[in-house]
């Protein structure tokens, strides 16, 4: 199999996906939205190692970061209506609370929904994902002998990534800090879609590694949402009208309750962290050695580029 038929495969796999997500989306499915965002990052993730020159990969990025980023802002906002109806049932006590606060939540979905699906917005949509055929049927057709470039590019972003993961894990601690902790959770979520897309392209056996990340980026996914209920917990009481003493408790009663799922939350995701630093100094050193072998074979290629130049000198003399 060629280079360009791998390259094209491996694109049209994420491109398909993410024009089904985009038929459903227009269709208003809620789940097609959290689909189409999490389609988004993995065209994001494969694009900077197709090895496609020119200025079209750069420009499509741009553009999928853009919809990723537009997608997210509903999304969040799905979820934190979810949430809102899974304490409706767990914790009646903090019904009144809730429901204040779901009223503000529902309005700023609505108006995040009417912005995402305008004309505007769809037709934007409508034109990445031609674009993203255009670019799979390109790649179709070419015909190059396999290189290991792409794989050299993947294992050196997966090392890239495990490295920020480490410089987040030693900066947020031990201590719950919300802000530096979802530093971690980004991280991790990056490195895991780095791990997955390795493991196809070098057909090897990821399944643990991606097992601990996903187990960490859930708990950490958990106490971010919470975390963002917790901010429109505190905007409605910010803006609380009319004055009400017991509104103003009932508001501060559900915001310690979701602090303390924060804080247990922590608890699971400190005890889990010693098998993410175990996996994240492993793949490290195991991809800085694949980097070291990567180099050597470019400094010998160059070498012996170079003594071919010298011989060809040599007899022209």
């Amino acid at each position: 199999m060629s280079a360009g038929t791998v390259r094209s495969e491996l694109l049209r796999t994420r491109t398909d996906r993410f024009s089904r997500a985009l038929r459903g989306l227009e269709k208003g499915d809620v789940r097609a939205l959290h689909r189409a965002r999490v389609a988004t990052r993995r065209l994001r993730e494969i694009l900077p190692v197709l090895c496609i020159g020119g200025v079209t990969v750069p420009k499509l990025i741009r553009r999928l970061k853009k919809t990723t980023s537009r997608l997210g802002t509903v999304r969040e906002l799905d979820v934190l209506i979810l949430l809102i109806d899974e304490l409706y049932e767990s914790r009646p006590e903090h019904a009144v609370a809730l429901g204040r606060v779901a009223m503000m939540v529902a309005k700023l979905r609505d108006d995040a929904r009417k912005r995402l699906f305008g004309n505007a917005s769809l037709r934007d949509l409508r034109r990445t994902a031609r674009k993203l055929d255009d670019l799979v049927d390109e790649l179709a057709g070419e015909a190059e002998e396999p290189s290991k470039a792409m794989r050299w590019a993947t294992e050196a972003r997966v090392a890239r990534r495990a490295e920020r993961l480490a410089a987040a894990l030693r900066k947020a601690g031990a201590v719950y800090l919300p802000e530096r902790l979802h530093v971690v959770r980004i991280a991790v979520k990056k490195l895991r879609y780095s791990v997955e897309l390795v493991a196809e392209i070098t057909e090897s056996d990821r399944a643990a590694d991606v097992r601990v990340l996903r187990t960490t980026q859930d708990v950490l996914g958990r106490m971010h949402d919470i975390q963002m209920l917790i901010d429109q917990v505190r905007q409605v009481q910010a803006t609380l009208a009319p004055p009400s003493v017991n509104g103003w408790r009932a508001l501060e009663a559900l915001l310690q309750s979701l602090d303390d799922d924060c804080r247990r939350l922590h608890a699971r995701y400190m005890r889990a962290r010693p098998k993410l630093e175990a996996l994240v100094d492993r793949l490290s050193a195991s991809d800085r050695a694949t980097a070291a072998v990567t180099a050597g074979s470019k400094t010998r290629a160059k070498r012996g580029a170079a003594s071919v130049r010298e011989r060809l000198a040599t007899r022209a003399g």
